[in-house]
């Protein structure tokens, strides 16, 4: 089953997770979602997958804290996904991809559990 990690190239976290799947050879295909951009039926499966939308945010990003306050208090699901085709940046990263699996961020434990290493 192909494994996709969606992010920003230039990411620290995002270079970790590569970095350790290719160091314990799991084939993976990264995606960065600035340049290819994910669409909104995506991105609602994603948030399903983690338990909600508040799951998917870096609320601790430089561009969540810069947001007027207006925009922090998405309501509906065009809202949401109106906000992150605005700012990808606030998506969280990487978020790691395979089959229905939908995971954010990096850990070397979580991905050693994950991909049983």
């Amino acid at each position: 089953m192909t494994l996709t990690v969606y992010g920003l190239p230039n990411c620290d976290t995002c270079k970790k997770a590569r970095n350790w799947l290719d160091r314990f050879g799991v084939a993976h295909t990264f995606v960065d979602y600035r340049a290819d951009p994910v669409p909104p039926t995506t991105l609602k499966a994603w948030a399903q997958s983690l338990g909600g939308w508040e799951k998917l945010i870096n609320k601790a990003s430089t561009t969540w804290r810069t947001l007027l306050p207006q925009r922090k208090d998405p309501r509906t699901e065009p809202e949401w996904t109106l906000l992150l085709k605005e700012y990808p940046a606030l998506i969280k990263r990487p978020v790691v991809v395979q089959g229905d699996e939908v995971s954010v961020g990096f850990s070397d434990n979580a991905f050693k559990k994950r991909f049983g290493t």
